[in-house]
């Protein structure tokens, strides 16, 4: 089974007329998923800046309807999945089983009262911060501060869990990570983060904060950014991937390791003008670059070059470990 955690999809759909929103991903991304053998798509929304703060919600909502749109015109092909019993049972019939995730939720902000509403339209996963500051945390670009979860944040934790949301700790600051590996008491994802050890960015997890995922009975799914995998360009390759992969797995164990992509590329390309600044461009590097072979979800059967299929890390062999936790 191919679980990707991590796709932003979603915002190149969204862009066109709803009329076209189902038409649209069967002719752009569903040929992608499938060439790509993904078994499970995870539907990240995520709220471009010139939404917030006024429009974040609003937004929200239309990106939910998107999804509910795709999968009800691609029907024969996808499934909106609300529990592990409709993921089982999509993959049963041939299906890419579909899952709904809220990306640092600036939609809700502190009102953690919406958790139940949004889960009523299908959200599955969350997490509660991107780069910056937000009213339930910091992300890790405002990792200086050293703030654990807010009041709210800590609600937050406590409704998801109930509610049966799995919390993503992706983009979440450092000590924020640490206070939610206190708290929580169902397992955690990282729905896109690589590993610190091989590459000292603050998006990346430490080895103690991957062993605390894994403790949750959670899952660390690799991010596919280059620059999340190297500092040097030379280490843009499928090979540098791979490490990564082996070496949360040799940390984790293989159960707890999965793939996040974050395939950017072509949502970036399709939404941003040439005459517009880089939306990302406070990343410290390139977001549009890509691994060879691998810019979108078509490249996901790559292997490194040169290697054996017996010396090529199996990511596949995550399982559904993420979708579990995700619906149980």
């Amino acid at each position: 089974m191919v679980a990707d955690a991590h796709n932003d999809l979603l915002m190149a759909v969204v862009a066109r007329p709803p009329a076209r929103w189902a038409s649209f991903f069967r002719e752009r991304w569903l040929p992608q998923l499938r060439a790509g053998g993904v078994d499970l798509q995870v539907l990240p929304v995520f709220i471009d800046e010139r939404f917030r703060p006024e429009g974040a919600l609003r937004e929200t909502l239309r990106m939910i309807e998107c999804a509910h749109a795709v999968a009800e015109g691609n029907a024969d092909e996808v499934r909106l999945c609300l529990d592990g019993q409709q993921i089982d049972a999509a993959l049963a019939e041939g299906k890419i089983a579909l899952v709904l995730a809220l990306e640092s939720m600036p939609g809700l902000d502190a009102n953690v009262e919406l958790l139940p509403t949004v889960h009523r339209l299908g959200v599955r996963v969350a997490s509660m911060a991107h780069w910056g500051r937000t009213p339930l945390a910091d992300g890790s670009g405002e990792d200086a501060t050293a703030s654990r979860l807010t009041a709210a944040g800590v609600e937050a934790v406590a409704e998801m869990e109930r509610l049966g949301i799995l919390l993503d700790i992706s983009h979440l600051g450092a000590t924020g990570v640490e206070h939610v590996l206190e708290l929580a008491s169902r397992p955690l994802i990282a729905t896109h983060s690589s590993a610190r050890a091989l590459r000292d960015h603050h998006r990346n997890l430490t080895d103690d904060q991957i062993r605390g995922v894994a403790a949750s009975g959670g899952v660390v799914c690799v991010n596919f950014l280059p620059g999340f995998l190297s500092a040097d360009p030379s280490g843009y390759t499928v090979a540098r991937l791979a490490d990564h992969i082996e070496h949360i797995a040799s940390v984790a164990g293989i159960d707890h390791v999965g793939l996040g992509p974050d395939f950017v590329h072509e949502v970036y390309a399709d939404l941003t003008p040439p005459c517009c600044e880089d939306p990302a461009a406070n990343a410290g590097f390139d977001v549009m670059a890509t691994l060879p072979g691998l810019a979108g979800p078509s490249g996901l059967p790559s292997s490194p070059p040169n290697s054996s299929p017996a010396a090529t890390p199996n990511p596949t062999s995550a399982r559904s470990s993420a979708t579990t936790s995700t619906t149980s």
